[in-house]
């Protein structure tokens, strides 16, 4: 499988192992790295166009003229790796919260399960998993992902979590057709357009093309752009989403 991974950045100059990308890349194969620039202001952009000259063959950055916000950054991504023949595409948190060792795992789900189109982590802490996330943010998350999977009517788990999969369609096409309404939770809105284009319930269910994988680590890295106080900055894309699509579902998804 053709696999393109892309990975939004904005200003992660301190942040960025390339280290880790590069171990990745001497032992993996079809997978190239994405790196977006969300119009960074540090060093973000030279460090990636060095960092290309190393493996041009397996790497390729964007730069967005301006600051955009990781939604459009993700989606300028996700469709230039679809113009360039990629049959599978993901995007990865920079920080590599969730590390490069899962997206193997995550494509042998899309690669033995023909049925599934996406496959999205789950931050799930199980014995046996190591998930380190802050209580209070975890709590928050908890909230928000119940309300997000009742307004769905899916039984998804957590809808959040930087590291998402998803096979090349003609769906996929149309969902990143357009500009995302939500700057914060483009994610929600992803599975939203899905729902909307198989209202209509000629092909399967949303809720029988996504594959939910518990992650074996995740780790809250510091310097996230994300604060408490954008919760409810979140609340409110949560309702646009709900204006704006949701409303159109009707209760056979």
């Amino acid at each position: 499988m053709n696999t393109t991974v892309v990975i939004p950045c904005f200003n992660e100059a301190r942040r960025l192992n390339l280290g880790a990308f590069r171990d990745f890349l001497d032992h993996a194969e079809c997978v190239r790295f994405l790196f977006v620039d969300d119009g960074s202001s540090d060093q973000t952009h030279a460090m990636l166009e060095t960092f290309k000259q190393e493996r041009p063959d397996r790497l390729d950055v964007l730069r967005m003229a301006a600051n955009s916000g990781k939604a459009e950054a993700v989606r300028a991504g996700l469709n230039q790796a679809i113009a360039r023949g990629a049959n599978v595409v993901a995007f990865w948190d920079a920080d590599l919260s969730t590390g490069l060792e899962e997206i193997e795992p995550f494509r042998a789900i899309l690669r033995d399960r023909p049925d599934i189109e996406m496959v999205f982590g789950s931050r799930v802490n199980l014995l046996g998993r190591q998930i380190q996330r802050k209580l209070l943010r975890h709590y928050l998350g908890r909230i928000f992902a119940t309300l997000v999977a009742t307004a769905l009517r899916l039984p998804i788990y957590d809808t959040q979590c930087g590291a998402k999969m998803f096979r090349v369609t003609d769906d996929l096409r149309r969902v990143l057709a357009d500009p995302f309404i939500s700057r914060w939770i483009f994610d929600v809105e992803i599975i939203a357009r899905f729902l909307v284009l198989r209202k209509d319930g000629s092909r399967p269910a949303v809720r029988n093309i996504i594959v939910e994988k518990p992650l074996q680590k995740w780790t809250d890295v510091e310097g996230s752009k994300l604060r408490l106080r954008d919760f409810f900055r979140v609340m409110s894309d949560f309702a646009h989403i709900y204006s704006r699509y949701l409303r159109q579902i009707d209760g056979r998804l």
